[in-house]
């Protein structure tokens, strides 16, 4: 792909958009399009890999243009959804989630 990362717009099936640092790298014996999303305003960087199947387009940019494009994205490296996380405090020990007290407001 690129002899070193360069500044770039990654268009991924299904309307998706990212934009980092691109480079190329092997894994599995397989490549993929490795994507370097750097820090920006307080949020932090992260490294995603794709398969060339999932690409649509490669836009090759200066990088202050990925840098405005890291921050119209805002790409994150895992939707919460996507680990299905808990957000209801947990239930203690023999609490049925039923607050015994609203029962004498009906």
């Amino acid at each position: 792909m690129f002899e070193t990362a360069i500044p770039c717009i990654v268009e991924l099936m299904g309307h998706n958009r990212i934009a980092g640092m691109v480079s190329e790298q092997e894994l599995g014996g397989t490549k993929f399009v490795r994507v370097d999303v750097p820090a920006v305003e307080g949020e932090p960087g992260f490294t995603k890999l794709f398969g060339s199947a999932a690409i649509y387009a490669v836009t090759p940019t200066d990088e202050e243009t990925m840098i405005r494009a890291v921050r119209a994205f805002r790409s994150v490296p895992i939707e919460r959804w996507a680990l299905n996380v808990n957000t209801r405090p947990a239930l203690a020990a023999g609490d049925d989630g039923y607050d015994d007290d609203m029962a004498s407001a009906f």
